[in-house]
């Protein structure tokens, strides 16, 4: 049975997440990575072998390119994770959002459509393009309720609205064209090989380094932290098992404003590396401007994926997610070296 699969984005902090689990399954990779700032060759050391997992160094926007990997490949499956995901860029540079997470998503379909067409009907029924997205597209909750697949898109901000759009194609493409797909939804991710433009790795790197610790507004905003092994769990959960043209939201019932998880880095970090000054690294929390058009809280109500895909998570406790995360950054000061430079 062919279990080989396109997967873009996979050299990125969910995507290198998502390739070990499939290797660990005996899953054929192939990672489809422009390498930008935040997709690093760094992330996959080892992992490519040319026999179970290769690398092809290209750009989703580059159609032809994309259309030449279905032919050299033979995919049985799409997982489509490659996007500008900062909403911070988004706000002072949306265009390369509109052209890699619109106009890239749209090369997939019509790539992944062409090919799936020249299937045998067998071969058809086995095939699966999958999109990961994000809890961004539903916009903003007040202080009670949760998004769930049914929740109508509402997004705010140049990320958001680009993740929207290629949302809506995706389900397009299944619903005009009967190309099989699957759309998943999620929330914060945090874990190992993050790049440390996000809260959680810039706190750690910028208490380690004693800069200022940089919190937007006085921190009240509220995110929903899922670790990002447990998100790519799901997400292969949704690919094997999910329903063709079906939703999956992916959440970690972890609710915190960005100030608790700032002050939980520090006193983690207090612990575990103490400052030679004897002072806490929370003295370093810098409260500045708030973002432009800053949602004040996301939440998911992952209960459809629990029921029909026995989603369930290893990291039920954020904090001791968290102190494991921070342990991988302190262990990987080479990895560190390389990314920031």
């Amino acid at each position: 049975m062919n279990k080989t699969l396109l997967i873009t984005g996979a050299a990125g902090f969910i995507g290198s997440s998502f390739l070990r689990q499939c290797l660990k399954k005996n899953y054929t990779c192939v990672v489809v990575d422009k390498l930008t700032y935040a997709g690093r060759i760094e992330n996959i050391d080892g992992l490519i072998d040319n026999q179970k997992c290769f690398f092809e160094k290209v750009d989703i926007c580059d159609f032809q390119s994309i259309q030449s990997l279905f032919e050299k490949h033979s995919p049985m499956g799409v997982v489509h994770l490659a996007a500008e995901s900062h909403v911070d860029n988004s706000i002072s540079g949306p265009k390369v959002f509109i052209e890699t997470n619109i106009i890239g998503t749209f090369n997939l379909l019509e790539s992944a459509r062409s090919y799936f067409q020249k299937l045998s009907f067998e071969q058809q029924k086995l095939f699966r393009f999958l999109h990961v997205s994000t809890d961004e597209v539903f916009g903003e909750l007040g202080p009670e309720g949760k998004f769930s697949e049914s929740t109508p898109y509402h997004p705010h901000s140049p990320y958001s609205s680009s993740k929207a759009a290629s949302d809506h194609l995706v389900r397009a493409w299944g619903r005009t064209y009967g190309l099989p797909v699957i759309v998943t939804n999620c929330s914060n991710n945090y874990g190992p090989r993050q790049f440390p433009e996000k809260l959680i790795p810039k706190t750690v790197l910028n208490a380690l380094q004693l800069k200022s610790i940089p919190v937007y507004g006085k921190g009240e905003n509220v995110r929903d932290w899922i670790h990002v092994d447990d998100h790519a769990a799901g997400v292969l959960l949704a690919y094997e098992k999910g329903y063709n043209g079906d939703t999956y939201c992916l959440g970690g019932n972890s609710e915190r404003q960005n100030i608790q998880v700032v002050k939980s880095i520090c006193q983690i970090l207090d612990r575990k590396k103490p400052r030679q000054d004897g002072k806490s690294y929370q003295e370093l929390i810098t409260f500045v401007a708030d973002r432009l058009g800053h949602d004040a809280r996301y939440a998911i109500d992952d209960s459809h994926a629990v029921r029909t895909l026995g989603f369930e998570r290893k990291f039920t406790a954020f904090e001791s997610g968290l102190e494991a995360t921070i342990d991988w950054y302190l262990e990987n000061s080479q990895w560190i070296k390389s990314i920031s430079k």
